[in-house]
């Protein structure tokens, strides 16, 4: 028990987010970056020194012949600071670029690698705010933020130095105020930090309310519920008002107290330093310096505040993305089982011929429910089976486990007598082509719907065959640019039967072993169905599932299957179910009156 939990820990690890292997390759401006920040922060420091040799030498002695000299630093100070600020900006944010961009892109990956009950549980306003939103806050630490807290690291080191030197009686304010400063900063921080976290939970909340009502937005119409929805959205970003408004607050009432003490160590040192001038154990131009510097000390404390909120808000977004990709995906390839079999090993791809055998196969959902009990049907290649049940039933879920988007929780599925978990998931999705009962069509051209995924591979005479077997090809052509429109998200503009041709003809256009239709052929007219039905009866050498509530789409099939409650109640032929006087027989006497 306990190695099953330690080897689950250490999978569970190897999945987590490393940061690291995304700066890696950018190290090397990021050490660039900090030699920078060390010279730009060293000019800034010899700034003062030169005002204390303009007020000394040149004011208090008369030296004016190194007047020029002196300008001519002060300078040459501002365009070397110039130019490495530039430099130094520059290289931060190709770099934190580089890593965002990289980051959002593994990250995408990560969440097209995980099974199907994540997304059960997980809704996509929350995945699009972690994607966009918690990335650019991991973009910021690495931009601005990382740049910005490695120069105030290196300013007050210097700062410090310098005025340490000059005269360490007269630092002592400045350094006080400065551990001050930083005191209030770091408890801003941790003030802000749980305010943070529900911001972000909230903005997954409001995005998700947003993107669920545009979808939805015909539904919401036609059944009069817009005030409903402007309620709901209204909810969410009123509370979204409310944290910014608390965040704000924070930062209200911790930020006056920083410029407050901003403001006074430099009149206290200007005192101080005044007395030490005038008992003539400080001159005028240390005295100037020391303003200087006493100005510089507090400045990055109250910035500090502010980079402590970003900062914070970055390391929650790491903690958020961290979660996702410490989800371990249930369905991958088994390379040992693959291995064994050798059948698609060492990438073979040994030609399916299209036999599906289901043995005793049950699969119960994450919460305990039974959804299918003891499910066994055999199918050769080349024939049809048709899946009929109530809504409810198990149909779906039949396909679902053919194509492993989940893993049965007993018995076994084979495809031409090989069990398919021991075959690769790029091998059996790709020999299975499916028309959901989702229909969903990529707000792209018809033809980029039909290609999806093998743009390069399918050539236009499948499409035309496909769409003509599909009896889509006479409204696409009465398009304007014909199978070059691009038609809207989801499918808008087209009907509901003419989406359903089109996903007909992007499955037909794969030429796969095996085809499944899952309520597809619901939106259809009489006519167009009954054409649909007979390409199929004609199509030889393919396997064919095709599930449906009509009776007249599967009464041609080899074999009918009748599911009640997740188990096979009928099975055998039209005319073997309709004697049998049965479930079937009851829903054909109403289909037919």
């Amino acid at each position: 028990m306990n190695t099953d939990i330690k080897n689950q820990k250490k999978k569970t690890n190897s999945f987590r987010l490393n940061l690291f292997r995304f700066v890696k390759p950018v190290l090397h401006i990021y050490i660039m970056v900090g030699f920078i920040n060390i010279i730009f922060v060293g000019l800034d420091m010899l700034t003062p020194q030169i005002t204390r040799l303009l007020v000394d030498e040149v004011i208090g002695q008369h030296i004016f012949t190194r007047l020029n000299f002196l300008l001519a630093g002060i300078l040459l100070i501002g365009l070397g600071r110039a130019l490495l600020g530039y430099l130094r900006e520059y290289s931060c944010d190709w770099a934190g670029s580089r890593i965002g961009s990289e980051l959002r892109k593994d990250f995408f990956n990560k969440i097209q690698g995980l099974s199907a009950n994540f997304f059960d549980k997980t809704n996509s306003g929350e995945l699009m705010a972690r994607v966009k939103d918690d990335v650019d806050s991991i973009w910021e630490i690495f931009t601005y933020i990382g740049m910005l807290l490695g120069e105030i690291a290196v300013h007050v080191t210097f700062v410090l130095l310098s005025m340490f030197k000059m005269n360490w009686r007269l630092s002592i304010l400045p350094t006080a105020g400065m551990i001050f400063c930083g005191f209030i900063s770091l408890k801003m921080g941790s003030r802000l930090s749980p305010v943070f976290e529900q911001i972000a939970e909230e903005n997954s909340l409001l995005n998700n309310t947003a993107q669920e009502n545009l979808a939805a937005v015909r539904t919401v119409k036609s059944f009069l519920k817009e005030q409903y929805e402007i309620a709901k959205f209204r909810k969410h970003n009123h509370n979204y008002y409310e944290l910014n408004y608390r965040q704000s607050r924070i930062f209200v009432r911790f930020h006056p107290v920083l410029q407050l003490v901003r403001y006074l160590v430099p009149i206290a040192v200007l005192v101080q330093g005044g007395i030490y001038a005038i008992n003539d154990t400080l001159t005028l131009g240390e005295l100037s310096a020391f303003v200087q510097y006493s100005m510089n000390v507090v400045w990055p404390m109250e910035m500090l505040g502010w980079l402590t909120g970003g900062l914070t808000r970055g390391l929650a977004s790491v903690k958020r993305i961290d979660r996702i990709y410490a989800e371990i995906p249930q369905i991958t390839d088994d390379e040992a089982k693959i291995a064994e079999c050798g059948a698609f090993a060492n990438g073979r791809q040994m030609p399916v011929a299209g036999q599906i055998e289901f043995d005793k196969v049950c699969f119960k959902a994450e919460n305990g429910k039974d959804i299918l009990q003891d499910i066994s049907f055999c199918v050769k290649p080349g024939e049809t089976l048709g899946i009929m049940g109530a809504t409810g039933s198990g149909k779906t879920t039949i396909i679902n486990l053919l194509k492993r988007m989940y893993n049965v929780s007993a018995g076994t599925i084979k495809i031409d007598g090989v069990d398919i978990t021991r075959m690769p998931l790029s091998v059996l999705r790709k020999n299975i082509a499916t028309v959901m009962q989702d229909v969903f069509l990529f707000s792209e051209s018809i033809n980029s719907n039909l290609k999806l995924g093998e743009k390069a591979l399918l050539q236009d005479e499948a499409i035309e065959k496909a769409l003509e077997e599909s009896a889509a090809k006479e409204f696409v052509d009465r398009m304007d640019e014909k199978g070059e429109t691009v038609i809207g998200e989801r499918g808008v503009g087209l009907s509901g039967g003419q989406k359903q041709r089109l996903t007909i003809a992007r499955a037909l256009s794969r030429t796969a072993p095996i085809l499944v239709f899952d309520d597809s052929t619901s939106a259809l007219d009489t006519e167009t169905e009954k054409q649909i039905q007979q390409m199929l009866k004609e199509k030889s050498g393919m396997t064919k599932i095709i599930i449906a509530h009509r009776i007249s789409a599967v009464k041609n099939a080899d074999r009918i299957l009748v599911l009640q409650d997740g188990k096979i109640a009928e099975q055998g032929t039209h005319a073997e179910l309709l004697a049998k006087n049965g479930l079937y027989t009851q829903t054909y006497q109403v289909q037919q009156g």
